[in-house]
Protein backbone atom coordinates (compact mmCIF):
# COMPACT_ATOMS: atom_id res chain seq x y z
CA UNK A 1 0.00 0.00 0.00
CA UNK A 2 1.15 3.51 -0.75
CA UNK A 3 -0.31 6.96 -0.56
CA UNK A 4 -1.73 8.46 -3.73
CA UNK A 5 -2.80 12.04 -4.37
CA UNK A 6 -5.40 13.41 -6.71
CA UNK A 7 -6.49 16.99 -7.39
CA UNK A 8 -9.90 18.41 -8.22
CA UNK A 9 -10.73 21.88 -9.57
CA UNK A 10 -13.98 23.24 -8.13
CA UNK A 11 -15.79 26.60 -8.18
CA UNK A 12 -15.56 28.38 -4.81
CA UNK A 13 -19.32 27.84 -4.34
CA UNK A 14 -20.71 24.45 -5.35
CA UNK A 15 -24.45 23.84 -5.41
CA UNK A 16 -24.95 26.76 -3.03
CA UNK A 17 -22.31 25.59 -0.55
CA UNK A 18 -19.33 27.86 0.13
CA UNK A 19 -17.94 26.04 3.19
CA UNK A 20 -15.01 23.92 1.90
CA UNK A 21 -15.75 21.13 4.41
CA UNK A 22 -19.33 20.84 3.17
CA UNK A 23 -18.15 20.88 -0.45
CA UNK A 24 -15.56 18.17 0.35
CA UNK A 25 -18.25 15.90 1.82
CA UNK A 26 -20.37 16.43 -1.31
CA UNK A 27 -17.46 15.68 -3.63
CA UNK A 28 -15.75 12.84 -1.78
CA UNK A 29 -18.56 11.35 0.32
CA UNK A 30 -20.73 8.40 -0.61
CA UNK A 31 -22.19 8.96 -4.06
CA UNK A 32 -20.15 12.12 -4.58
CA UNK A 33 -20.00 13.27 -8.17
CA UNK A 34 -16.99 15.01 -9.64
CA UNK A 35 -17.41 17.11 -12.77
CA UNK A 36 -15.70 15.53 -15.79
CA UNK A 37 -12.38 17.02 -16.89
CA UNK A 38 -11.64 18.68 -13.55
CA UNK A 39 -9.45 16.03 -11.93
CA UNK A 40 -5.77 15.18 -12.00
CA UNK A 41 -4.35 12.01 -10.45
CA UNK A 42 -0.66 12.05 -9.53
CA UNK A 43 -0.89 8.62 -7.96
CA UNK A 44 2.20 7.76 -5.97
CA UNK A 45 4.38 10.39 -7.70
CA UNK A 46 3.09 13.20 -5.47
CA UNK A 47 5.97 13.22 -2.97
CA UNK A 48 8.67 12.96 -5.62
CA UNK A 49 7.12 15.93 -7.42
CA UNK A 50 7.04 17.87 -4.15
CA UNK A 51 10.70 16.99 -3.58
CA UNK A 52 11.63 18.32 -7.02
CA UNK A 53 9.69 21.52 -6.33
CA UNK A 54 11.13 22.20 -2.87
CA UNK A 55 14.13 19.95 -2.17
CA UNK A 56 12.27 18.52 0.85
CA UNK A 57 9.79 15.63 1.18
CA UNK A 58 7.27 17.67 3.24
CA UNK A 59 8.14 21.34 3.63
CA UNK A 60 8.92 24.24 1.34
CA UNK A 61 8.20 27.89 0.68
CA UNK A 62 5.03 29.16 -0.95
CA UNK A 63 3.89 28.93 -3.63
CA UNK A 64 5.88 25.85 -4.73
CA UNK A 65 5.33 24.10 -1.39
CA UNK A 66 1.58 24.60 -1.78
CA UNK A 67 1.39 22.57 -5.00
CA UNK A 68 1.38 19.28 -3.12
CA UNK A 69 1.64 19.86 0.63
CA UNK A 70 0.02 23.25 1.20
CA UNK A 71 -3.54 24.07 2.11
CA UNK A 72 -6.09 23.56 4.85
CA UNK A 73 -6.70 19.99 6.01
CA UNK A 74 -10.47 19.50 6.04
CA UNK A 75 -10.61 15.97 7.38
CA UNK A 76 -8.91 15.99 10.76
CA UNK A 77 -11.97 14.21 12.13
CA UNK A 78 -13.51 13.13 8.85
CA UNK A 79 -10.91 11.03 7.02
CA UNK A 80 -12.71 7.87 8.13
CA UNK A 81 -16.02 9.25 6.82
CA UNK A 82 -14.57 10.13 3.42
CA UNK A 83 -11.97 7.37 3.18
CA UNK A 84 -9.20 9.87 2.46
CA UNK A 85 -7.64 13.08 3.70
CA UNK A 86 -8.84 16.17 1.86
CA UNK A 87 -6.82 19.40 1.68
CA UNK A 88 -8.30 22.67 0.44
CA UNK A 89 -6.56 25.45 -1.49
CA UNK A 90 -8.62 28.60 -1.84
CA UNK A 91 -8.55 30.39 -5.20
CA UNK A 92 -6.26 33.11 -3.79
CA UNK A 93 -3.59 30.44 -3.21
CA UNK A 94 -4.19 28.70 -6.54
CA UNK A 95 -3.26 31.69 -8.70
CA UNK A 96 0.32 32.07 -7.33
CA UNK A 97 0.89 28.33 -7.82
CA UNK A 98 -0.25 28.60 -11.44
CA UNK A 99 2.04 31.57 -12.00
CA UNK A 100 5.00 29.77 -10.40
CA UNK A 101 4.48 26.61 -12.48
CA UNK A 102 4.06 28.63 -15.69
CA UNK A 103 7.28 30.56 -15.02
CA UNK A 104 9.34 27.55 -13.89
CA UNK A 105 10.24 25.02 -16.58
CA UNK A 106 10.67 21.42 -15.54
CA UNK A 107 14.41 21.65 -16.18
CA UNK A 108 14.68 24.20 -13.37
CA UNK A 109 13.43 21.68 -10.79
CA UNK A 110 14.69 18.46 -12.39
CA UNK A 111 18.19 19.20 -11.11
CA UNK A 112 16.99 18.24 -7.64
CA UNK A 113 16.47 14.67 -8.80
CA UNK A 114 19.01 12.76 -6.74
CA UNK A 115 18.07 9.16 -5.98
CA UNK A 116 20.49 8.86 -3.07
CA UNK A 117 19.18 12.03 -1.40
CA UNK A 118 15.55 11.10 -2.12
CA UNK A 119 16.03 7.66 -0.57
CA UNK A 120 17.73 9.20 2.48
CA UNK A 121 14.79 11.63 2.82
CA UNK A 122 12.35 8.69 2.62
CA UNK A 123 10.53 10.01 -0.45
CA UNK A 124 7.75 7.54 -1.18
CA UNK A 125 8.77 4.92 -3.78
CA UNK A 126 12.30 6.33 -4.19
CA UNK A 127 13.68 2.84 -3.56
CA UNK A 128 11.89 1.66 -6.69
CA UNK A 129 12.90 4.61 -8.90
CA UNK A 130 15.38 4.37 -11.71
CA UNK A 131 16.92 7.19 -13.71
CA UNK A 132 14.15 6.88 -16.30
CA UNK A 133 11.42 7.88 -13.83
CA UNK A 134 12.37 11.52 -14.28
CA UNK A 135 11.36 11.61 -17.96
CA UNK A 136 8.80 8.81 -17.87
CA UNK A 137 6.76 9.88 -14.81
CA UNK A 138 7.86 13.12 -13.17
CA UNK A 139 8.16 15.39 -16.23
CA UNK A 140 4.64 14.51 -17.47
CA UNK A 141 3.26 14.93 -13.93
CA UNK A 142 4.85 18.38 -13.68
CA UNK A 143 3.43 19.41 -17.05
CA UNK A 144 -0.03 18.16 -16.06
CA UNK A 145 0.14 20.13 -12.80
CA UNK A 146 1.00 23.28 -14.73
CA UNK A 147 -2.00 22.83 -17.03
CA UNK A 148 -4.28 21.90 -14.12
CA UNK A 149 -3.38 24.87 -11.91
CA UNK A 150 -3.42 27.21 -14.91
CA UNK A 151 -6.99 26.16 -15.74
CA UNK A 152 -8.05 26.49 -12.10
CA UNK A 153 -6.52 29.96 -11.79
CA UNK A 154 -8.05 31.13 -15.08
CA UNK A 155 -11.49 30.01 -13.88
CA UNK A 156 -11.07 31.38 -10.32
CA UNK A 157 -11.47 27.86 -8.92
CA UNK A 158 -10.44 26.30 -5.64
CA UNK A 159 -8.42 23.08 -5.57
CA UNK A 160 -9.18 20.08 -3.40
CA UNK A 161 -6.39 17.56 -2.92
CA UNK A 162 -7.30 14.05 -1.81
CA UNK A 163 -4.79 11.64 -0.34
CA UNK A 164 -5.68 8.01 0.08
CA UNK A 165 -4.05 4.64 0.41
CA UNK A 166 -3.92 2.57 -2.75
CA UNK A 167 -2.39 -0.79 -3.50
CA UNK A 168 1.17 -0.61 -4.79
CA UNK A 169 1.46 -1.13 -8.57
Amino acid sequence: MGLAMSFLRVPPVLDGAADPAVVARRLFGAGGARPAGTALDLGGAWQAVHYLLTGDPWDGPQPEGDVVCGGRLLTEDGADELGRDVIYLEPARVAPIAAYLAATPFGAVAGRFDLTAMKAAHVQDADAFDDGVLDRVLAPAYAALGRFFGQAADAGEAVYKAMEERPAR
